[in-house]
């Protein structure tokens, strides 16, 4: 298999070289294009690791994981069925893509952070405690564990971090993109070193516009994106034309009292020459 990342860090591209017989596995919609050789095919997202249970229950079960992890229910699948070919895989949000060459290691990805990897890779939902819930979509993790390589994507560039032991790094849990398995990290509202009660604290995180971090702790590698969706998110909706349905409707309702206007002047018209007519018809008797 042969592979090779273009057109980065802004609107990168994954080009996978696929002798007949292999396969990859891509997030749903990730497809750009392929050669008539290759056979796009669908299959649950349920990958599991040795030991779970791989039956019909244990792989629904790792399935709705992942969808709670905020993947899809199926992942695509591209196999060299006809002869060897050239699959074009992209993401759905501009940024970058980067590669982890995994050996038999465990990494966890944030939630849309996964773009492809090979069938030895496993790629379940992880849960995160209740915790990972009120930090917002950000934390919530997929575990990714085998041999072979991962490619994972970012909003904006992609910068990577290696802690050495005992070093600590605060990151936003908005530019996660993916860590080590086995680093210790904790949960906080980024201004829990600030001092003072809950209710300060979280008043000065929420107007900080910071919210959550995860204080992660060496040593392991650290990949962040230099750009928050959710952030973008938030500036974008203001830029947007506001109430263009509600636009047109009001325009409708103001063509109509206009219309319900001229209709009633032309029936006062109507009404003053008919009686002008009838008037003059009485004169004339």
């Amino acid at each position: 298999m042969q592979h090779k990342i273009a057109l980065g860090p802004s609107y990168a591209i994954l080009a996978v070289g696929l002798a007949e017989g292999e396969e990859i596995r891509c997030e749903t919609g990730a497809m750009v294009s392929m050669s008539g050789t290759l056979a796009l095919g669908a299959r649950m997202n349920a990958g599991g690791a040795a030991g779970e249970d791989k039956g019909v229950f244990g792989r629904i079960g790792r399935a709705v994981k992942s969808v709670l992890a905020g993947e899809d229910f199926f992942i695509s699948t591209i196999k060299a069925e006809r002869g060897a070919g050239e699959a074009i895989l992209a993401p759905s949000i501009p940024g970058d893509i980067g590669e982890l060459a995994l050996d038999g290691e465990t990494v966890f990805l944030a939630s849309g952070a996964y773009l492809a990897s090979v069938p030895a890779i496993d790629v379940t939902g992880s849960w995160g405690g209740v915790k990972s819930w009120i930090s917002g979509p950000g934390l919530i993790l997929l575990k990714a564990s085998g041999t072979g390589p991962l490619w994972m994507t970012s909003f904006g560039a992609l910068y990577k971090r290696e802690l050495k032991a005992g070093q600590t790094l605060i990151v936003d849990t908005g530019h996660i993109v993916a860590f080590d398995d086995g680093m210790p990290y904790e949960l906080r509202l980024a201004a829990d070193t600030g001092g003072g009660g809950f209710f300060r604290r979280s008043f000065t995180s929420a107007v900080s516009g910071e919210g959550f971090v995860c204080e992660f702790t060496g040593p392991g590698r650290i990949w962040i994106q230099t750009r928050n969706p959710a952030a973008f998110v938030s500036w974008l909706a203001p830029q947007m034309p506001a109430g263009s349905s509600g636009a047109r409707s009001n325009a409708a309702a103001r063509s109509g009292a206009a219309e319900e206007d001229s209709g009633s002047d032309g029936d006062a018209d109507s009404g003053g020459d008919s009686g002008g007519d009838s008037g003059g018809g009485d004169g004339g008797k």
